[in-house]
């Protein structure tokens, strides 16, 4: 048997870039009309973002969480798994995702959002729109047919990348154990579609680069500054000159 160092993403790509969009495409005939239903629910969830309530941060997880085993289920599990043997350990890896995003929704009592204007939520809105409609216009204009684009919360890929940029929306610095597992299958399915010869490949490795500088940027870059306070004698003296 020879040794696992020795081989190479090329080695697990066992079926053509064909039987892959072929795949895609009988999947997105299967679970139609369920794009249209999330790519709405999508919306409600960014307006939701915006809002002063308190029941979206446990709300917004919750429902990215349901996103992620409908995917480990639907998808690897029961179409990928055909033709990709490592799909059953993709489909491991979103459902722990799910895990975490369902308990810092629930028992860590939520993720915080807010409508500021911080570079933060600015990249996570842009990222958003690169998962909802971005993402399937590049794919369209790399040379897939309209019935083998990928959509958020039905496909992988979208919805990794739509989960980053929402994760983004909030108010707080992420932990980074929900950021892990996505980054991870940026940098992992970017390398093997690249090997597949999919031309829309890099955006999953660049929207994993613009999240992490996001995310390590210093704390005025993600987040308004709050107003200095002061001490009583020195505010005197203000109101006082």
């Amino acid at each position: 048997m020879s040794e696992w160092w020795t081989y190479r993403m090329s080695s697990f790509v066992l079926f053509s870039p064909r039987t892959y969009l072929r795949l895609i495409e009988r999947y997105n005939v299967d679970v139609w009309p369920l794009q249209i239903v999330i790519m709405v629910a999508a919306i409600a969830m960014l307006l939701l973002a915006r809002s002063q309530r308190s029941w979206p941060s446990r709300a917004i997880p919750v429902a990215l969480a349901a996103m992620w085993l409908f995917v480990a289920w639907a998808f690897h599990v029961r179409r990928y798994l055909t033709i990709n043997w490592a799909a059953q350990y993709f489909a491991i890896a979103f459902v722990a995702q799910a895990l975490l995003l369902a308990w810092s929704g629930t028992a860590r009592g939520g993720l915080r959002f807010a409508a500021s204007a911080s570079r933060q939520q600015r990249t996570g809105y842009a990222i958003v729109a690169v998962a909802l409609a971005g993402l399937p216009l590049i794919e369209w204009v790399a040379g897939r047919e309209w019935r083998q684009l990928e959509w958020f919360g039905v496909a992988p890929d979208p919805t990794v990348i739509g989960t980053l940029g929402v994760l983004l929306l909030t108010r707080d610095r992420l932990p980074w154990a929900l950021l892990v597992i996505p980054l991870l299958w940026c940098a992992v399915n970017g390398a093997f579609q690249w090997t597949l010869g999919l031309r829309d490949a890099l955006a999953l490795p660049l929207t994993a680069l613009l999240v992490l500088g996001t995310w390590l940027a210093p704390p005025s870059d993600r987040s308004p500054r709050p107003a200095a306070r002061c001490s009583d004698a020195a505010c005197w003296g203000r109101t006082s000159s």
